[in-house]
């Protein structure tokens, strides 16, 4: 599939997000280093895991009916998130407690994909929502999240998103059908996670800092968890087929890239209910340091991770 998302009108996608939806964000600020330049090789703070079960409670919650359909927007100052097939490479431990050696954090997450790096400069955009009766067509999920950031990055820079391609790109980490490019170099991957009653779907978007910097730091963990065996499956990276959107013509910084998003959604029509709103209309409340947030990302480790 080759298509332009910004003129395209996917069927029936108005009716798939809600008029209002929660709005949960933990972004890290992006350490500017000058000339335009960006920091990608922040020191790694906090749990890794920590997003991936705050998302794995909420969409719980969501599917239970005990909060709105939610759009959470995150980032992390270092790490990498590792699928569990790059977990069972041979020399996977070894190339972990290497990164980890440098302050990059990392995890085995539970979503589909592969290893992924995560920084300040990337934006993970994730909507969370129950699922439709008779429903069955998961792609539609990833068409609507992709046509999301495509509308969100038009609203800055429009002839930027009028060049943004659905398709994989060869080459890139985490290849994928929806992998969104802009001239054959990749900015953004797709993944999802279903559970009974809900599901969320997830988006890594690369907006500030070098791509080819962060290509090369994936490429360099399979080669160190390859551990010189030959015939293994993995991603063949090739770091020149990443970019930032800031590379390409796109926002170049996340809070540009964030309010792309957050305008994207209005003009959908869809109201965001930010969590502190939420919390004193409703009651609700969730957030990483909430114990079983916490809980539930010890029971990721022990049941993903394979080291």
């Amino acid at each position: 599939m080759n298509m332009t998302l910004w003129n395209e009108k996917t069927k029936g996608e108005g009716s798939l997000l809600p008029p209002v939806m929660g709005l949960f964000e933990h972004l890290h600020e992006v350490e500017e280093l000058g000339e335009g330049g960006y920091s990608v090789s922040a020191q790694g703070g906090g749990d890794l895991l920590l997003p991936f079960a705050f998302e794995e409670m909420l969409c719980r919650d969501v599917g239970a009916g005990l909060v709105l359909p939610s759009l959470h927007l995150w980032s992390h100052p270092g790490g990498v998130a590792l699928g569990l097939r790059d977990s069972k490479l041979p020399g996977a431990a070894r190339a972990m407690d290497k990164l980890e050696s440098r302050g990059i954090r990392t995890a085995v997450r539970h979503s589909g994909g592969a290893a992924v790096p995560l920084d300040a400069g990337i934006v993970n955009v994730s909507l969370i929502l129950p699922k439709s009766q008779g429903k069955l067509d998961f792609h539609d999920d990833f068409r609507l999240l992709a046509t999301v950031i495509t509308e969100a990055v038009a609203v800055s820079h429009p002839k930027a998103a009028a060049q943004i391609v659905a398709k994989e790109v060869v080459g890139s980490y985490c290849p994928g059908d929806f992998d969104l490019s802009i001239g054959g170099r990749k900015f953004c991957g797709i993944a999802q996670r279903r559970q009974s009653q809900s599901f969320f779907v997830h988006a890594f978007v690369v907006v500030s800092g070098s791509g080819l910097e962060r290509g090369e730091l994936i490429r360099s963990f399979y080669e160190d968890a390859a551990a010189g065996e030959h015939g293994l499956s993995y991603p063949q990276v090739r770091p020149e087929t990443i970019a930032g959107l800031g590379e390409l013509g796109g926002p170049a910084t996340t809070a540009a890239f964030c309010s792309g998003i957050r305008e994207a959604l209005a003009r959908r029509a869809t109201e965001l209910i930010p969590s502190r709103r939420l919390q004193q209309e409703t009651g609700y409340k969730l957030d990483y340091s909430d114990q079983r947030v916490k809980d539930a990302a010890g029971v990721l480790r022990e049941r993903y991770s394979q080291l």
